[in-house]
């Protein structure tokens, strides 16, 4: 793996949206975002495509391409982080040069949701370890959960060193308003509870290497370039690989059918585990069918370890997940993941 510099106070961050922008309505949050980076020593870099959204995106196509191609290419810049993810980030993904790309130093992209198209992207077709957690316009000075506040710690760890995270206590199943209120944090309201699906007693440990995303988009990309399974076991032969999904907006049969699309792709017969986040979505209409239903369908005739309700996507808070680095996953009386960048 290709692991960008460890971030240290006086980072370079350039701050873009290649996927959805910030309307007015929640500028006031965005600038309490910028004011936290600054505050943690973090030199900035604010873009064009960012105070604005229009049908789902910052700008066109071209304009948010030239940009991110602009900061991916600036070696002065440490990382990249968008303000939240959105709808069609996959629009860039033929636009940018990667042969360009490859000869650039990595930067960490940082965020969720639909900001995971380019963060696989980059893992499979460059290399680079990309960061899958919480989104710019999460974090304030107001938010103190571990998980939250720990991101920047983790990307300070420098190569071929560890660290750990736990479940949180409590995750945020009503998030408040930033319109309303712009300096808010998490809601943490709920009681966390990370779950093993049910027949899996190899579940006490089991370890490799991440990588994963928002089902909703990952359904689709699976087998492109862009998310490449084959192509990252060939880069790391003789490794395990761990899967992470989070489901942005599906209800259960919709659910069901974007993770039977990956086993039908033979991918879980590769895998050493699966990690599966919460799920924000309501029951199904007309059925009584629940995520967990689907889960239980479509691993039944799997031997692996299935964890879900993990802290993954967007029930806040998130894990700090580094795609391509390698992960121990303990689940015992208690749970942990532990990455090492190697």
């Amino acid at each position: 793996m290709k692991y960008p510099k460890p971030l240290k106070v006086g980072s370079k961050i350039a701050i873009t949206a290649f996927s959805a922008g910030v309307p007015a309505s929640m500028h006031a949050r965005l600038d309490n975002a910028l004011g936290y980076l600054a505050q943690q020593g973090f030199e900035l870099v604010v873009g064009e495509c960012l105070r604005d959204n229009h049908n789902y995106v910052s700008a066109d196509a071209k304009t948010r391409v030239n940009e991110l191609m602009g900061y991916l290419l600036d070696d002065t810049i440490d990382a990249i982080m968008p303000p939240w993810g959105g709808a069609i980030a996959m629009d860039v993904l033929s636009q940018l040069d990667w042969e360009q790309l490859a000869q650039a130093r990595p930067k960490w992209i940082i965020g969720f949701s639909d900001v995971s198209t380019l963060l696989s992207a980059v893992t499979c077709k460059l290399g680079w370890a990309s960061v899958h957690g919480t989104n710019l316009m999460q974090l304030n000075g107001h938010q103190q959960d571990p998980l939250t506040i720990g991101l920047f710690d983790h990307l300070r760890c420098t190569p071929n060193n560890s660290f750990t995270q736990f479940p949180s206590t409590h995750y945020e199943a009503d998030p408040l308003n930033f319109v309303d209120f712009p300096d808010a944090g998490f809601n943490l309201s709920t009681t966390t509870q990370w779950r093993t699906l049910a027949n899996r007693e190899s579940s006490k440990r089991f370890a490799g290497r991440l990588l994963g995303g928002c089902l909703d988009i990952h359904m689709l990309l699976a087998g492109t370039e862009y998310f490449d399974l084959d192509a990252f076991l060939q880069e790391h032969p003789n490794e395990s690989i761990i899967l992470y999904f989070e489901n942005g907006e599906m209800p259960p049969a919709a659910y069901y059918r974007a993770l039977q699309s990956i086993k039908l792709r033979g991918w879980f017969s590769k895998v050493a585990a699966v990690l599966i986040g919460r799920n924000p979505e309501p029951l199904a209409k007309d059925s009584d069918w629940t995520h967990v239903d689907a889960l239980q369908y479509v691993f039944a005739d799997c031997d692996f370890p299935v964890l879900y309700d993990v802290d993954i996507g967007h029930q806040a808070p998130n894990l700090t997940l580094i795609n391509g680095a390698f992960a121990e996953v303990i689940c015992n009386d208690a749970f942990s993941i532990t990455q090492t960048l190697i």
